[in-house]
């Protein structure tokens, strides 16, 4: 199955022509993020057969140019706080210089599924598109790759990522999860945490290519 496959599916179903009908609405009266082309973007970016890390978030950057619909990515040459702190310990885990630019579509061509527990966000306010139909989708997206027999690691960060891990019991998957690299949980945890290390390891043990996690 590919994902156009999957969401094919989902368009069907009562939950998502609600939903869109509410996105839709939502894009014609307010200013919303990611540009509407690119809500599925993370999708068209990392092919389901690909996917040996998934990376999931809460929702996307609320503010202009920055969500361009992979989660923590930016387009912008001012990076926010969170992606700041991935950097961070990136550098600190792996030992290694981090200096680059805010877009992760570099991870994702290697299969680094960059996903947010909500695909979108009205202007300013975060959260706001928070009981639309988003967490139903992004839970059969979830339980989607559960079913998938190849090593994934599936790193959660934040509540609204973790609460999805009561769908992850494939035992050929290995779950890392942390506090949300945002400052006011960063230093609960998350730092320290060594995903990207803990990350590669896993799928070194399991004969897959690790994840150059810096960008060449």
């Amino acid at each position: 199955m590919s994902w156009n496959d999957f969401i094919n599916e989902e368009k069907n179903k009562d939950y998502f022509l609600k939903l869109i009908d509410k996105i839709d609405w939502e894009y014609k009266t307010y200013t919303c993020f990611p540009k509407y082309e690119n809500i599925f973007h993370a999708f068209d970016s990392c092919d389901i057969n690909d996917i040996k890390v998934v990376i999931l978030g809460q929702d996307p950057y609320h503010e202009v140019n920055q969500a361009h619909g992979l989660a923590f990515s930016v387009l912008c040459e001012k990076l926010p706080p969170s992606l700041i702190n991935i950097y961070k310990e990136m550098s600190s885990d792996l030992g290694v210089d981090v200096k680059q630019d805010g877009n992760l579509d570099y991870l994702a061509k290697q299969g680094v599924f960059l996903l947010n527990t909500l695909l979108s966000v009205r202007e300013g306010q975060a959260f706001s598109h928070k009981g639309y139909g988003w967490e139903t989708f992004t839970d059969n997206v979830i339980k989607k790759l559960n079913e998938l027999n190849q090593p994934i690691v599936f790193i959660l960060w934040g509540g609204p990522a973790q609460a999805k891990e009561k769908y992850l019991n494939n035992k050929n998957h290995f779950i890392i999860k942390s506090p949300h690299p945002s400052p006011l949980s960063s230093y609960r945890g998350f730092f320290g945490s060594k995903p990207f290390s803990k990350a590669n390891n896993f799928l070194e043990e399991n004969g897959v290519k690790p994840i150059n996690w810096t960008k060449a």
